[in-house]
């Protein structure tokens, strides 16, 4: 289910309404734990026992850790986008934790389609990703603004 080279789309072949799907990923206590020990050491992502005491009431991975593999899931099996995902804003949401065993995957909408006015060659298209869990628990929502080229020659 790789996003192969030839397979990517441009904004021309873009719709509001399509929808993609990635692959998943199983996120375990390790992972959990080494992405915040690096980028977010706070307790309730660190220490299973300190967790407990938290708001989570247990160990709970760091939003910015589902949102990297949010991004590598739609990177690798989500979304086919010629030129790469390339930001030009967002929003984003976690209405739910990651939690130790939690599988992964990301349900993604084009909502909108915007050729540029003054950059011919490219356009934004606005993508919304939910990433959700084995249980269909929605884990996190971003909608993002992408730059996308337009196809050559057309």
């Amino acid at each position: 289910m790789n996003n192969s080279v030839r397979d990517r789309l441009y904004l021309d072949d873009l719709y509001v309404g399509q929808r993609f799907t990635s692959a998943s990923h199983l996120v375990d206590e390790a992972q959990i734990k080494a992405f915040a020990a690096q980028f977010d050491p706070q307790p309730f992502h660190t220490d299973e026992e300190g967790a407990k005491e938290t708001l989570f009431k247990g160990l709970a991975a760091s939003g910015w850790h589902t949102a990297a593999i949010t991004m590598r899931l739609n990177v690798e099996t989500g979304l086919p986008l010629a030129g790469g995902l390339v930001g030009a804003g967002g929003e984003l949401n976690w209405p739910a934790p990651t939690r130790p065993g939690d599988i992964l995957h990301v349900e993604s909408e084009v909502v909108e389609v915007m050729p540029s006015r003054s950059k011919p060659d490219r356009g934004i298209a606005t993508i919304l990703s939910r990433t959700i869990n084995q249980r269909g628990e929605t884990v996190q929502i971003l909608k993002a603004k992408l730059v996308v080229p337009r196809a050559p020659g057309r």
